[in-house]
């Protein structure tokens, strides 16, 4: 009789594993809680017009405005965080010089990313708050919310707050009102002046 075993993991797979955080990692890392996510999210619905496979990466002053943000496509490949930093870093440099001098970051980094799927947490998500978490690091940023935006709506992971629109299918809203859920339009934050907004355009990941 012969016996079947499975071979052992590569360095590769178990390197993969390890740049990925758990969602009992991500909510006990002490990420800021965004005050309005609804705003943020819609503002950057509004901006970036993401459709699965985009992801959309933001940089918040202490109040809460926008002051860069960038999008690009994640391409089909392996599920790696270390691949996603170097994505995220990349359009971070492109848009916002670094606070590597500061000895407290000020600015927070949020990351919304369209993707096709179900809202719970995937490894895939667990990738990219690992690489999320390591560019904030290197760009001298606080590491802030990872949201998901699917055909259900969209999610902050690791708070439990979310909201049914705007969706992975949502036309653009306006960027100066948004309806709310209760039906009254509300003003939108916008960039400051000076804020550098990059529109999107395609990255291989």
């Amino acid at each position: 009789m012969t016996f079947g075993f499975a071979p052992p993991p590569s360095a590769d797979s178990v390197s993969r594993v390890g740049r990925m955080l758990q969602p009992a990692e991500w909510a006990a890392a002490g990420i800021p809680l965004l005050r309005n996510p609804r705003e943020v999210v819609t503002g950057l619905h509004s901006r970036h017009l993401p459709t699965p496979s985009t992801v959309v990466v933001a940089v918040l002053d202490p109040d809460e405005r926008l002051t860069a943000s960038a999008s690009f496509v994640r391409r089909a490949t392996a599920i790696d965080g270390w691949d996603f930093r170097n994505a995220l870093l990349a359009q971070l440099r492109r848009v916002i010089p670094h606070d590597l001098r500061r000895r407290t970051p000020i600015r927070t980094a949020v990351l919304l990313y369209c993707r096709e799927g179900e809202s719970r947490w995937t490894d895939e998500d667990g990738a990219w708050m690992w690489g999320l978490r390591d560019a904030c690091t290197l760009h001298g940023l606080r590491c802030g919310a990872y949201i998901t935006l699917t055909r259900d709506g969209w999610r902050v992971l690791g708070e439990g707050r979310g909201g049914r629109r705007p969706h992975s299918a949502s036309l653009p809203t306006d960027l100066d009102v948004a309806v709310e859920g209760d039906g009254d339009p509300k003003a939108l934050p916008r960039p400051h002046r000076g804020a550098r907004t990059a529109l999107s355009q395609s990255a291989a990941v």
